[in-house]
């Protein structure tokens, strides 16, 4: 047999704590199959977790320490050998024996004395629907890396136009998305936002925070690009960029339905200046009514602004920063998230310094 083939040839996992039936399954399968075994419970796990993996387990249930139906039990738990299919072959012949198996998860349940054709037959249909399986995961997974993409792409290029009509720079946004995501890994360490700040939804806020300025793509040139303090006619006008962020996200959204991937940039594009204590724009909104993503995102713009240098100011220190942003605890900014910028100031500085104008 050449060494390719060897390689696609499926591997079976036996598990039985006698010799014989291990002898007996093991001449009825080598010819087609890598065999591989196990005479207890901890060695069968230890086995399926390691690499290569078994496609397919055959699996004892009568067994000294831990049984057959633990060790299903225990695969069927762990991601990395859940989907790993498992048939019991067995002399426990009640039907309630078999029922408890597959209520396990088992695929098969075999009862000794076994039919040598009858086992292979079971095993080669076992191992085809899991290769059947196996590709339509496949198909799904890069299904869904490409759309995956394709969001990121569509936030990459809106937060591109708005970065060549701001005066702000490109670091600004690189700077301010690594502060709201190094605020969110630190408040997902709290358990009242343990299940909403996850894996998944610190990936959205990080790349959905370059388009918290997107709205002032509509704001007029004199005053976007005046080099110098706003008059009280012109810092009103500049408000509006929260209401025509939103409003620029919500012509895209539409075409992609109500909460799609989009929903987190609005919400930090519409809500990043609105203050703890309700004296925000636009809808001076208060305390938890403000979405979380534009909670952080406040704190992170505020910071960011601190820190660099504008025409008619220089840039501030950190320890200056930090203490105005303490300032600010309970009134402009979350109190929560305010401890978290405390609690991370250093990890901030380094960014400031890493990604600096």
């Amino acid at each position: 047999m050449s060494r390719y083939a060897a390689a696609q040839r499926s591997r079976i996992l036996l598990v039985d704590d006698a010799p014989e039936n291990l002898r007996i399954l093991s001449e009825s399968l080598r010819a087609d199959y890598t065999i591989m075994f196990a005479k207890n419970g901890p060695d069968a796990l230890r086995l399926a977790n390691g690499t290569p993996q078994p496609d397919l387990i055959l699996l004892d249930v009568i067994m000294p320490g831990m049984d057959g139906y633990e060790v299903c039990r225990r695969l069927k738990e762990e991601p990395a050998t859940r989907d790993i299919p498992v048939m019991f072959i067995t002399a426990q012949n009640e039907e309630t024996d078999e029922a408890t198996g597959l209520s396990l998860g088992a695929q098969d349940y075999i009862v000794k004395p076994f039919r040598v054709s009858l086992v292979r037959n079971r095993v080669a249909n076992q191992l085809k629907y899991k290769r059947y399986r196996d590709h339509l995961n496949e198909l799904v997974h890069e299904r869904t890396r490409q759309l995956v993409l394709t969001q990121e792409a569509t936030i990459h290029a809106m937060a591109t136009l708005a970065e060549w009509r701001d005066t702000e720079t490109g670091a600004h946004i690189k700077r301010t998305q690594n502060y709201v995501k190094a605020l969110a890994l630190r408040m997902a360490n709290l358990p009242k936002y343990r299940d909403t700040l996850n894996a998944d939804a610190i990936s959205w806020l990080y790349l959905s925070a370059p388009l918290h300025d997107v709205g002032k793509v509509a704001i007029a040139d004199t005053v976007l690009h005046k080099p110098g303090p706003l008059t009280d006619g012109e810092y009103e006008a500049m408000k509006e960029h929260t209401t025509y962020g939103r409003a620029v996200l919500a012509a895209a959204d539409k075409f992609l339905g109500e909460d799609s991937f989009l929903k987190v940039a609005s919400d930090i594009a519409y809500c990043h200046h609105e203050r703890w204590d309700g004296r925000g724009y636009p809808r001076g909104l208060g305390e938890d009514e403000i979405p979380l993503s534009a909670r952080l995102m406040s704190l992170a713009d505020v910071y960011d602004a601190l820190r660099s240098q504008r025409v008619y100011k220089p840039a501030m220190p950190h320890e200056t920063s930090a203490y105005i942003i303490l300032d600010g605890k309970g009134t402009q900014f979350d109190p929560e998230v305010v401890e978290a910028f405390l609690a991370i100031q250093d990890e901030f500085k380094a960014i400031a310094e890493r990604y600096s104008d």
